[in-house]
């Protein structure tokens, strides 16, 4: 048991030992300052759940706090006739929602089986004498790919009536074909009207749904397995960096990178466009950023008490800071969504404000009121107040006394100039109300970028001619004042001659990665940082011996872009390959140096220590299949959906079990990775409409999948076959012999891979933040069982130092959902 349990349990003995009273609740209300801001910020992030409060003989946490209620009602943020309505709103538990991912070819399917099996099966259904309503979807997201329900996260868990649809969501959660996720949370990445092409930045992207979203936006025509965009996601904290690549690995797209930064300083980027070096601009930044959180006591009761005026002065610096380094590095013409999770004008109004101001026009802010119908918004307020935690109001800067200027600034003040007023239009951002559509607190300020920022006027579009420098990255400093950036000077010659020789042997160091494809960590010297020591990306040569047994194996077409294969280590066997988007690579190879990559590419081809004798040591991996298949020109075998089903439902089904098409496509067949494709037929409407692509692997006799258990499952319930009973039976008949449980461990050592390193670190931030996942083994070879675990130990040191340490939380504040 933990040390945050025991204290848990303390204070219930004392108050069942016959105390309770107002000791019992001080030992409550200690707890709680104990866990501090960490504690209520896991509960806000987690996207769509309901915070339950204290379970067992803990007191009820009391939904009230008038400072709260004399500050928003004299912001005037709520009409006055509203108030009513919105304070009960308030203290009602949030709704569960989810979001069905929508560029999967399997979206539909899955959203037919949710509203004709598990939705219907709620129909009349009670619950500790609570009837529960039937889901219906969100107004205003497109397809109907979103819905509610006033199912708590408590009720899904605990209620024997809705284990099967509990099953389901967190399986299918796991195969990233359904994402958890508040409401209001949706919101900003529709606002940014992402295209595939879009060069994507989130600046404060953890714990991820909403990267979710920017990927799957990317890949919006599934017939293009590499779409001309990418996202690059990046978070302060390094252990959430972990749970955010978690959640992007689920929709396996090659488009997307994880980087370990401050949001406020993230380094300017650079890329390679016909031999000459440009600064990358983003066309679409999703600016997300860390604030006090009220909007979302409904399901962070832990608000209630800890609320008070302070946070939001204390955060707004920060906000200002990220929102600034944003839209210096958004393109002309390119959009940034600024948004919270929070009402205070001080972090959303007072902060596009500041930002317009200092813009002088190169910035203005959008009109969405026709954009997401359906959605009921109030418009921006122009005149708010600034209240210090003792209740204490200023109205202009002038009036607060030298003491407090430390905490209150200038720019936490609306502008008083009327046309300038006027001109920021303001009432275009909007503000969600939570008794609007029974949903959280959020404000969203889309902006778009006319010209370049005013400190950036002389920023150099193009830059010397390659090789690439390593002081590139020193070019330009940021101010700490107003997070704006001012052109270097330059050097004396003094200060060019002492340095010259260092450039020198930088730069040759610097030359001989690019030379050979390896993106390593950023030098120390350059740059502190905290967390794991990543492994380096190592782009496979043109020349590489390793790729043309692969080639020749799966005939792989003259276009694959083998250039934009990589590996995670630069001694010894490649275990396994990964693949990324050219522009990525692109991005990867021109500044290993000044940023920090916690995670880029998928998985598309896994060593198998017996698959030489066969003609390839790789077999392919079902993390990357789709994104592999349009290349793949041998070794398809096409298979009917009754042939699925036995690859799906049987570990190692012999050849004699499948149909006898099948069987003769197979006979002259060489034995090792195959794909296993399934392509559904017009003409029987009432079987699976979507196509399947598989890994497997052929033997002497026997055929088999290598599926995720969790894919397993998707695909046979969009085929009709119930699961339910099918995951009972197996969980019961686990360990009836000592070899099949030795075997399932060893199957399970073998999914495992360098890259999962991490794997063990999310599951236990899963278990701090309440998420909700079912972790099973990867697909596996049966061939390779018998060797894996001693292969496993030779390189697992390697690993050790991913789940062995401990990296401190870096901002205490970041509450987000």
């Amino acid at each position: 048991m933990g040390r945050r349990a025991r204290e848990r349990r303390r204070p219930l003995r004392r108050e069942g030992g016959g105390g309770g009273g107002g000791g019992g609740e001080q030992a409550v209300r200690e707890n709680r300052d104990g866990l501090g801001r960490t504690g209520s910020n896991r509960a806000a992030r987690d996207g769509g759940g309901v915070f339950q409060g204290w379970s067992g003989g803990y007191p009820e946490i009391v939904k009230e706090n008038a400072l709260f209620e004399r500050y928003y009602r004299e912001q005037a943020v709520v009409p006055a006739a509203e108030w009513d309505a919105f304070m009960a709103a308030l203290r009602e538990p949030l709704p569960a929602t989810l979001r069905i991912t929508g560029y999967k070819s399997h979206a539909r399917e899955i959203r037919q089986c949710l509203k004709e099996r598990f939705f219907a099966e709620l129909r009349g259904l009670r619950v500790d004498g609570q009837e529960v309503e039937m889901p219906q979807p969100l107004s205003w997201y497109p397809e109907e790919l979103a819905w509610h329900t006033n199912l708590s996260r408590k009720i899904l868990r605990k209620s024997p009536q809705l284990e099967k649809f509990h099953q389901f969501l967190v399986s299918e959660t796991e195969c990233g074909n359904i994402s958890r996720q508040e409401a209001v949370s949706m919101i900003p990445p529709l606002l940014l009207n992402v295209n595939p092409h879009h060069k994507i930045l989130d600046m404060c992207a953890a714990p991820g749904s909403k990267t979710a979203q920017l990927i799957e936006m990317l890949h919006a025509d599934m017939n293009d397995p590499f779409p001309e965009g990418f996202v690059i996601a990046n978070d302060v904290d390094n252990k959430r960096c972990y749970l955010l690549v978690h959640q992007a690995k689920r929709l396996n797209s090659p488009c997307i990178m994880v980087v370990n930064h401050d949001a406020s300083s993230i380094p300017n980027l650079q890329i390679d466009v016909d031999g000459k070096k440009e600064v990358l601009f983003y066309d679409r930044i999703l600016c997300d950023v860390p604030c006090s959180g009220d909007g979302t006591m409904r399901k962070n009761i832990d608000v209630w008490k800890k609320w008070t005026t302070q946070n939001s002065l204390q955060l707004h610096g920060l906000q200002l800071r990220i929102a600034t380094r944003g839209v210096e590095q958004l393109a002309e013409g390119g959009r940034m969504v600024y948004s919270t999770c929070s009402l205070n004008p001080i972090e959303n109004e007072a902060v596009i404000a500041a930002l317009l101001e200092k813009s002088q026009g190169a910035l203005e802010l959008a009109d969405v009121s026709s954009e997401l119908p359906g959605l009921k918004r109030m418009p921006g307020i122009t005149k708010w107040k600034v209240m210090l935690k003792d209740g204490q109001w200023f109205e202009e800067w002038k009036d607060v006394p030298l003491n407090r200027q430390t905490q209150i600034r200038p720019t936490m003040f609306p502008v008083k100039d009327e046309e300038k007023l006027k001109a920021m239009n303001l009432e275009r951002c909007l503000r969600i109300l939570p008794h609007h559509q029974n949903t959280g607190g959020f404000f969203v300020a889309v902006l778009i970028k006319k010209s370049p920022m005013p400190w950036n006027k002389r920023q150099p579009k193009v830059h010397q001619k390659l090789p690439q420098r390593t002081e590139d990255a020193e070019v330009t400093t940021m101010n700490a004042d107003d997070g704006s950036e001012d052109t270097a000077e330059e050097p004396t010659l003094a200060e060019n001659e002492e340095s010259k020789k260092m450039q020198e042997s930088q730069n040759s160091d610097t030359e001989q990665s690019k030379k050979g494809g390896v993106c390593g960590p950023p030098p120390s010297k350059k740059m502190k940082m905290f967390g794991f020591k990543e492994d380096p990306f190592v782009f496979l040569p043109e020349d590489d011996p390793l790729f043309e047994p692969i080639q020749k194996f799966y005939a792989l077409d003259p276009s694959f872009p083998k250039m934009n294969l990589l590996t995670r280590t630069q001694e010894g066997k490649k275990r396994q390959l990964y693949m990324v988007s050219k522009e990525l690579r692109n991005v990867l190879l021109n500044n290993s140096e000044k940023m920090k990559v916690i995670n880029t590419g998928i998985k598309v081809w896994s060593r198998n220590s017996d698959g030489e004798q066969f003609g390839c040591a790789f077999r392919l991996a079902q993390e990357g299949i789709y994104t592999l298949y349009p290349f793949i020109h041998a070794r398809i075998i096409n298979v009917c959906l009754e042939d699925v089903k036995i690859l799906l439902t049987q570990e190692n089904p012999f050849l004699s079990k499948f149909s006898s098409e099948t069987q003769k496509k197979v006979k002259d067949m060489a034995m090792g990775s195959i794909v296993l494709k399934y392509d559904p037929d017009p003409e029987k409407p009432d079987e699976l409409q979507c196509p399947i692509v598989l890994c497997g692997w052929q033997g002497k006799t026997s055929l088999r999948a290598f599926v995720p258990k969790n894919e397993r499952l998707h695909y046979l319930r969009m085929m009709g076959v119930e699961v339910f009973k099918a995951k009972r039976k197996e969980e019961e008949s686990e360990g009836k012999t000592e070899e099949e449980g030795q075997y399932g461990a060893a199957q399970t050592e073998e999914g495992m891979d360098v890259e999962d390193k991490e794997h063990d670190l999310v599951t236990k931030m899963e278990a701090e933040i309440g998420e909700e996942s079912s972790h099973s083994p990867v697909e596996g070879s049966a061939m390779e069982v018998e060797n894996k675990i001693e292969d496993l130990g030779k390189f697992s040191k390697n690993n050790n130092n991913h789940v062995s340490q401990e990296s401190k939380d870096s901002d205490t504040n970041d509450v987000k959902d």
